[in-house]
């Protein structure tokens, strides 16, 4: 996680080494970052809209839970598998060309999505947008970079975080407005926003913006890239499956092969000369238990984040307008405390900020089991107060993560380890999803039981449920997602106590610098 590039669930890794002139003339620069904000949108925009929307999806496909689950997994596996490789690409052809490319592939994607006729197509397109994502999002960030000159760069990188922060915070807000005065099926509105934001940003790249020259001809990894969608996808299926209905065979073989196939890519990476992930960098201790602390957190918030706005809309029963505001205090908190957070870091060091920051997290997770095990049914009073306190934990941990990472490696590696280290959160993501899925079905079965009639966990109550078995299935579903929160908060304890025992505690060396010179 590459400072100040971290506004979500994910940073962006800078490829390439910075120029120490610019390529595009001062002109042309703005339209560089209003393109590179613009796409970012696009990604943000379906991550956590999406989120909320997952109800309407599956009541408009009759999408199970387990296809609820691979309509996000199937982005987070191509995107996390490919992100390296989508970095290396554009310093092997250009950023701008690359840049281009990614965004053609996914809104050509997303309007596919769009018009998805049931569950299976909308998975294999969310894919093909993830690929697009991978060779998209590395350049947004690398591009400006590379477009404006050092004295500059910093206020450019500064306004396209906080134009990502304020995308984050109000798409959510927007589009649960939007899903509760439309119905289910406005959903497809989402994917289809892509298409005049991705045109825009590709005529301001090909008519206002200048190519570059190719930093350097990096091999791309497509053999790593390719075992570890393989890896990490059979994984995922092994534990989703456990939470589909007569699926659950395939569980233990499909996580024997996932495991199988990992040591399969270590093996191959470690032979490469070039390859997408340099693994001795794990030697290193503090960078190795910083990556442990992040993928811990990061699964736990996305876990949290995927299937709390689904309690609450199909299990609840609240207004996809409520729910939308359960992204802002997230991405308002971490927009607002970044910079002041990764100040502090520097002059105590970011052992205690991250881990912290994780026990906030921890605290607001636990909150959150308890809030579904007593049944509270209250938003505004209950679920938002808590997420206000996640994000503050989030805030707190960010801007340090990423300064734990950069200096746990020599200078050269910074980029790499950045790359690794927002490769790990997404990995997180995608195991949670699939795996506390899993958890919260099971749960949710043992609480209610099975049978013809019965709704799945997720899924809105029919017309026609009898009271008796809407409570019994309201109260099945408070259960099942405090097994989730209860399992994450855990997580995030391990987190905090994987960056205390890891991460450097001392002051950094620039912040003593500046101390020095102030003396």
């Amino acid at each position: 996680m590459h400072t100040p590039t971290k506004v979500g669930t994910g940073a962006v890794p800078l490829t390439g080494s910075l120029p120490s002139d610019t390529f595009c003339p001062q002109a042309q620069r703005r339209f560089v970052l209003i393109a590179a904000i613009l796409a970012s949108a696009l990604g943000f925009i379906d991550g956590s809209v999406l989120a909320i929307a997952t109800p309407a999806i599956r009541v408009d496909l009759g999408a199970s839970l387990a296809e609820a689950q691979w309509i996000s997994n199937a982005y987070a596996l191509t995107l996390s598998a490919l992100i390296l490789v989508g970095g290396a690409a554009g310093d092997r052809f250009g950023l701008r060309h690359s840049f281009v490319a990614g965004i053609v592939l996914f809104i050509a994607a997303s309007l596919a999505c769009a018009l998805a006729p049931n569950p299976a197509v909308l998975i294999a397109f969310r894919a093909i947008q993830g690929v697009g994502a991978a060779v998209m999002v590395p350049g947004s960030l690398a591009l400006i970079a590379k477009a404006y000159p050092k004295k500059e760069r910093g206020r450019a990188i500064g306004i396209w975080a906080a134009a990502s922060a304020l995308t984050m915070a109000l798409g959510p807000v927007l589009g649960g407005f939007v899903l509760s005065a439309f119905g289910d099926g406005i959903w497809r509105a989402i994917f289809a926003i892509n298409l005049p934001l991705g045109l825009i940003s590709i005529y301001l790249l090909l008519a206002k913006v200048p190519a570059d020259a190719p930093a350097e001809k990096r091999s791309l990894d497509l053999g790593g890239a390719a075992l570890a969608i393989l890896a990490f996808g059979a994984l995922a299926y092994g534990l989703t499956s456990m939470s589909g209905d007569g699926e659950g065979l395939m569980s233990g073989p499909s996580i024997a092969a996932g495991a199988v196939l990992l040591v399969v890519f270590i093996v191959f990476e470690r032979r490469r000369r070039e390859p997408m992930i340099d693994l001795s960098l794990f030697r290193i201790g503090a960078f190795a238990g910083a990556n442990v602390a992040t993928f811990f957190l990061y699964f736990a918030l996305s876990a949290n984040l995927f299937y709390l706005p689904m309690l609450m809309i199909a299990g609840w029963g609240l207004s996809t307008a409520e729910v939308g505001f359960i992204f802002l205090p997230l991405s308002a908190l971490i927009a607002l405390l970044s910079g002041p957070v990764g100040q502090w870091s520097d002059r105590i060091g970011p052992r205690f900020p991250i881990a912290s920051g994780s026990l906030v997290v921890a605290v607001a997770f636990a909150g959150l089991a308890l809030l579904a095990y007593w049944g509270i049914h209250n938003f505004w009073l209950g679920v938002f107060p808590l997420m206000a306190l996640m994000g503050f934990g989030m805030a707190l941990v960010v801007s340090p993560l990423s300064t734990a990472i950069m200096t746990a490696v020599e200078d050269k590696d910074t980029g790499a380890g950045s790359g690794i280290n927002n490769a790990v959160s997404r990995i997180g993501g995608l195991i949670a999803v699939a795996a506390m899925g899993s958890l919260a079905a099971w749960v949710y079965a043992a609480v209610l039981g099975t049978g013809a009639g019965i709704p799945g966990f997720g899924e809105p109550a029919p017309a026609g449920l009898a009271p008796g078995l809407d409570a019994a299935r309201l109260a099945a579903s408070d259960a099942a997602f405090a097994a989730v929160a209860a399992v994450t908060a855990l997580l995030c304890l391990l987190s905090a106590i994987t960056a205390w025992m890891t991460v450097s505690g001392e002051r950094l060396p620039w912040a003593r610098d500046t101390a020095n010179q102030q003396g």
